[in-house]
């Protein structure tokens, strides 16, 4: 026993060493300081006690909760909604072939816990939407590996809203909760430091993510000229028409198999090619490649932001790091500036959006959700008199459709101000 003690505490004897010395890069004397840094002996055991979040257990997730463990911070929750196919094994290296068709979270919790003596892993199987502001309030920092733009929208308007002002209108230090976002595609990958009303939050960038690509339901419903007409048509109109009571499992092999064959059924119908199983998943699922050696630069970059953030041993990511492995081994870094106008850490969250005014509200809603700084996906629009538009529940939906056609002149009286709220938010 002892000496397994010993050999666990041998993987931190590096850190120990750097954070028990003076530096003269600490994080006061970078660009983005949070805090001042004071060398201990006693420091790196302290970040034991601090409670980090990460999102996702999957590629990038799997590094990162490997990294942190094997850099003492070993105070750790993990939230994840998938389960494990096959097809992740080739990557993402917590997982064993016994594990296909469990979660995600708990199996690499006890991985991580097996191989790192001392270290905690708390798993929570869901979505992140399923804890709400007390929950996230009580970590330290969020490592986030998010696959998708929606669910980073909603975790990044969730910890601005944590951020409290006191008597003088100054921040709060305390209630902040920084977010280190980190993501991949093939062989290019970011890390990006938000500090909630500190630096730019995820939404001040949204310009940077081109719109997901939308079709007009007139034309998927009747007039299918592409492939990607007949699948949407499949899973978002015949799924609902088959399976009112089921939601569409995107992970389940089975539910893609179906919507494949009633999409491929469709384009012959139709005479149209190019319908296939990989397609089929592409646009339901918007599936990005991963790459395994672009997740672990990626991680590594997010865990060494954690590290500083929480130590203050050196100076802080200013505030976007950007890799591109296609060519070779390139990085650069730069601050993204706060946007001004940003739908959720400006103060006041307002933005003028301009439009004629024989625009029709249906015209707004296309607006909002093809713009690149939008990109909302089913707004509900009130004004302060009434609700223009609900896309849910079903029954106020169909009260507030027979606005769609109308005038915003006929909705709204000069000078009213739009209130717009969105799921991405």
């Amino acid at each position: 026993m002892e000496v397994e003690d010993r050999a666990s505490t041998l993987h931190f004897d590096h850190l120990n060493k750097i954070m028990s010395r003076p530096s003269p890069f600490g994080n006061e004397t970078g660009k983005l300081p949070n805090g001042y840094y004071e060398p201990s002996s006693q420091l790196h055991t302290s970040l034991r006690e601090k409670k980090i979040l990460v999102i996702g257990a999957g590629g990038l997730g799997c590094e990162i909760l490997k990294n942190l463990a094997l850099s003492g911070l070993t105070n750790i929750t993990v939230i994840d909604l998938d389960t494990i196919d096959i097809s992740n094994l080739n990557r993402q290296f917590l997982f064993r072939m016994d594990d296909v068709g469990k979660s995600k979270a708990l199996v690499a919790a006890d991985f991580i816990m097996s191989r790192v003596p001392g270290c905690s892993v708390t798993a929570r199987h869901g979505k992140i939407q399923d804890f709400g502001e007390d929950f996230y309030s009580e970590f330290n920092v969020v490592v986030s590996g998010l696959d998708n733009i929606e669910a980073r929208r909603w975790l990044n308007n969730v910890l601005v809203g944590l951020v409290q002002y006191d008597e003088d209108g100054d921040i709060v230090p305390e209630s902040i909760v920084p977010l280190i976002d980190g993501g991949t595609e093939g062989l290019k990958g970011q890390a990006r430091v938000i500090i909630p009303k500190v630096t730019s939050c995820f939404e001040c960038s949204m310009e940077l993510f081109p719109p997901q690509r939308h079709f007009p339901l007139c034309t998927i419903r009747e007039t299918p000229r592409l492939p990607e007409h007949c699948i949407t048509y499949a899973f978002a109109i015949e799924w609902e028409r088959t399976f009112p009571d089921r939601k569409l499992d995107t992970d389940s092999p089975n539910d893609m198999q179906w919507v494949y064959h009633v999409a491929l059924r469709r384009a012959q119908q139709y005479g149209i090619e190019g319908v296939t199983y990989f397609l089929t998943l592409g646009v339901v699922k918007n599936v990005i490649p991963a790459v395994a050696s672009t997740n672990a630069v990626i991680a590594a970059a997010c865990v060494n932001e954690a590290l500083k953030l929480l130590s203050f041993a050196s100076q802080s990511l200013n505030n976007y790091l950007m890799y591109m492995g296609g060519q070779g081994l390139y990085t650069s870094s730069f601050e993204y500036q706060q946007n001004k106008d940003c739908i959720v850490c400006a103060d006041p969250p307002f933005r003028t959006l301009h439009l004629p005014s024989d625009s029709t509200l249906e015209a707004l809603l296309q607006t909002l959700a093809e713009d690149p700084g939008y990109q909302m996906k089913a707004p509900f629009i009130s004004s302060d008199s009434l609700t223009l538009y609900a896309p849910n529940p079903p029954s106020l939906r169909e009260q507030t459709q027979c606005n769609l056609p109308k005038t915003l002149h006929d909705l709204i009286v000069n000078g009213e101000v739009l209130r717009i709220r969105d799921t991405a938010l």
